[in-house]
């Protein structure tokens, strides 16, 4: 039985490059780096940064991304830092909650996100998604 997530790994092209987006920009914190890679983190958040030469750095089509918690008090200034940065955005917030969509600089999607899953059913509750079915609390 699965007790909880582990870690997200993500393929790269240029692992200090990545470092510095990951350190540097969205405040993780380094714990390791090698030749071929870079652990990162945040608490609850193992980070693998693993050299891929065979990465596209073009962003996929499909909806699928990796969101990071931000606090509402920090939120414009993080996506002012990221701006001023160049950071490329893939989405206009479309849901419940402040959130910014961006590409790192492989190409993976990602999201500064304020709130959390309790807020978004909350949100859900009094606007469902068509079709949606809320379950009991585990």
């Amino acid at each position: 039985m699965l007790s909880g997530f582990n870690h997200l790994t993500l393929a790269v092209t240029d692992v200090p490059r990545s470092v510095e987006f990951y350190q540097d920009l969205l405040g993780l914190w380094l714990d390791a780096t090698w030749d071929n890679g870079a652990y990162l983190s945040l608490p609850g958040l193992w980070l693998c940064l693993s050299l891929d030469p065979l990465r596209a750095s073009a962003p996929r089509a499909d909806y699928t991304h990796y969101a990071f918690t931000v606090d509402a008090g920090h939120f414009a200034a993080l996506v002012e830092r990221l701006q001023a940065a160049g950071v490329r955005e893939w989405r206009d917030n479309r849901s419940e909650g402040a959130s910014f969509y961006f590409l790192d600089p492989d190409g993976h999607k990602l999201e500064a996100h304020v709130g959390h899953l309790a807020s978004r059913l909350q949100a859900c509750r009094e606007k469902p998604y068509a079709g949606m079915t809320f379950y009991p609390p585990h």
